[in-house]
């Protein structure tokens, strides 16, 4: 769910956007419970209502599990690729450090190979491995 703030005075109308808010699971749940212990006892939720979220949180609390699976993968995936690098030649995207891969460090952002001369190479678009 996006959340953007509009702020300003009568004379002058600005608006800015916030950074994008999203609930989480915890959220979620707090959001659910809040809702359950704060309804009319006189007209309480329906129970197909009731249902629907239950449903709904069943739905979130899988996809929660799913990510959190595909992060593991893709974490493995790059340990993987990455220990492929080691000892073998690789070259620069512009052509101007070429080597022998001795040891590579994994970054959130990316992977850096470490030649046996000490250079390093950022492994992205352009590069050549051999």
């Amino acid at each position: 769910m996006d959340v953007s703030t509009v702020t300003g005075t009568a004379g002058n109308q600005t608006s800015s956007t916030a950074a994008p808010q999203t609930v989480d699971y915890q959220a979620f749940l707090r959001l659910l419970v809040a809702e359950m212990r704060n309804q009319d006892p006189t007209a309480p939720m329906d129970s197909t209502e009731y249902v629907a979220q239950l449903a709904s949180f069943s739905q979130v609390e899988q996809s929660v599990r799913i990510n959190d699976k595909l992060d593991q993968l893709l974490a493995a995936a790059s340990l993987s690729q990455a220990g492929g690098l080691v000892g073998r030649e690789i070259t620069s995207a512009d052509g101007s450090v070429s080597g022998t891969v001795s040891q590579v460090k994994i970054y959130s952002d990316g992977v850096v190979a470490t030649l046996e001369g000490g250079e390093e190479i950022v492994v992205g678009p352009g590069v050549v491995i051999r």
